[in-house]
């Protein structure tokens, strides 16, 4: 067992705190959206610029949260990063407009683009051996399944009793507390202080998901033939060549495209991006659908989502036990193909199922995510180079947060371009049973096998 002194324990939850704490942010939202809308008398496009403009932040500053961690220190900067992300989370709960409420979803953005390659590059440190860190990475991502579960229950609760605020106010304890442990508990990291930030790549990587979060958010309300979403597109792929090219050029690159040739990695980081996709896009769908469609109320959507997300608590845990014994690849590949089956399931339910109908493919998509995530992490982190961990970390975060992101959009998109709401709720859950399969295609082809798992080096 990986964590057998109380030290290490303390230490653990310390780090994970944090992570928690940014995934509960991205779950407890989903059943609070529509109350907030009603009150801030927001449109639909605004009520996904609501989640889209956190993950926007969150999404475009990995990068540059993994290369200060890197260069100042990773305990240093994930610090900064609960300071900034709990403040932020203060200024959410007390917004009075909608414009307001969408500044502070971008400040909490950036705090939580500084904890998550944080979290974990500091579990890479204090857990060096590959058996107590597949471990670790397996409760790493139990937090995250524990966050995703509470999330939606916890909103409904919130809302319902003390009001949509309290989604917000929930995180001034824990990240005070997370600050504190971390402050106490955790080692100081090594700093590379001789390797400077690439802000013009920093700059064009903000750009390039920026771009394509406001592209697929507004197109469901503008039309993917607009004028200004054909330039958008336009500039969203120029602003990706040119992070490419500066990339290929700069003597201290943001992410060294070397990296890039490791097929672990970026297989993992794309697999991380496909995953997330579908995961939180049918997670933000089917919470519409269950308020807007069927009526339910925030508390009783949070019930209703619970079986699906209830299922990644127990499914990172046992990966991580797994792992040890079978590799990574099959249980990447087992757990894509069961999230797969899943959503295809309720595209092929019909157009008015029954809820029970529902509760197999919500569960089978929350554990086969869930499934997938120790190994695609555990991949991803073993083959990162030393002094390039926060990096690493960064690039596969900043691929799934694309990957929520794009689900968040493209499935509010859908559901505002289609005559008929269930059409366009069965067409996302669909698009996310495709997005699954590739997945599991990727990590047949990207995942190495157990006995010929290394890190690339130089």
């Amino acid at each position: 067992m990986v964590v057998t002194r109380p030290r290490s324990v303390v230490r653990l939850l310390a780090v994970c705190a944090g992570y928690f704490m940014v995934i509960l942010d991205v779950t407890i939202i989903n059943v609070a959206v529509p109350v907030v809308g009603r009150e801030l008398s927001a449109s639909l496009t605004e009520i996904q610029w609501i989640t889209d403009g956190y993950t926007l932040a969150f999404a475009g500053l990995l990068l540059t949260g993994g290369a200060l961690g890197d260069r100042l220190g990773n305990r240093r900067i994930f610090c900064t990063g609960v300071v900034v992300f709990t403040a932020a989370s203060a200024g959410c709960g007390l917004a009075q407009h909608t414009g307001t409420l969408v500044a502070a979803r971008l400040l909490e953005g950036v705090g939580a683009a500084l904890i998550v390659p944080g979290s974990l590059a500091l579990l890479q440190q204090a857990y060096p051996s590959p058996a107590e860190r597949s471990r670790a990475f397996g409760l790493w991502g139990a937090m995250a399944g524990i966050a995703a579960s509470a999330g939606p229950l916890l909103g409904g609760v919130l809302v319902t009793t003390v009001g949509w605020r309290w989604v917000f106010f929930i995180n001034l304890p824990i990240g005070c507390a997370c600050l504190l442990l971390t402050l106490r508990h955790v080692t100081p990291s090594p700093r590379h202080a001789g390797r400077s930030l690439d802000w013009p790549a920093q700059g064009a990587i903000f750009a390039t998901v920026a771009l394509l979060t406001a592209v697929l958010n507004e197109a469901g309300r503008r039309g993917w033939a607009d004028p200004l979403i054909l330039v958008g597109a336009g500039l969203c792929v120029l602003a990706a060549a040119l992070f490419v090219l500066r990339e290929h050029l700069a003597r201290t690159p943001a992410l060294p495209l070397r990296l890039l040739r490791s097929r672990a990695l970026s297989g993992a980081a794309v697999i991380g991006l496909l995953f997330n996709f579908a995961f939180y896009g049918m997670i933000f769908t089917a919470s519409l659908y269950f308020q807007q469609h069927r009526g339910l109320s925030a508390l009783r959507t949070g019930l209703a989502l619970f079986p699906a997300v209830a299922m990644t608590m127990f499914a990172s845990v046992l990966s991580g036990r797994l792992a040890r014994r079978t590799g990574h690849r099959p249980l990447v590949l087992s757990g894509m193909l069961l999230a797969a089956a899943g959503l295809a399931g309720w595209a092929a339910a019909g157009t008015d199922p029954g809820y029970p109908l529902l509760v197999a493919p919500m569960m089978a998509a929350g554990f086969g995510t869930s499934f997938a995530l120790t190994g695609s992490t555990t991949t991803v982190m073993t083959a990162a180079p030393e002094g390039f961990s926060g990096t690493a970390s960064a690039l596969f975060n900043t691929t799934r947060q694309v990957g929520s992101a794009a689900g968040v959009a493209l499935g509010g998109s859908l559901l505002v371009t289609t005559a008929d709401f269930t059409v366009g709720l069965r067409t996302s859950m669909a698009i996310g049973a495709l997005a699954y399969l590739a997945a599991a295609a990727l990590a047949l082809a990207c995942i190495p096998p157990k006995e010929t798992h290394r890190s690339i080096t130089g």
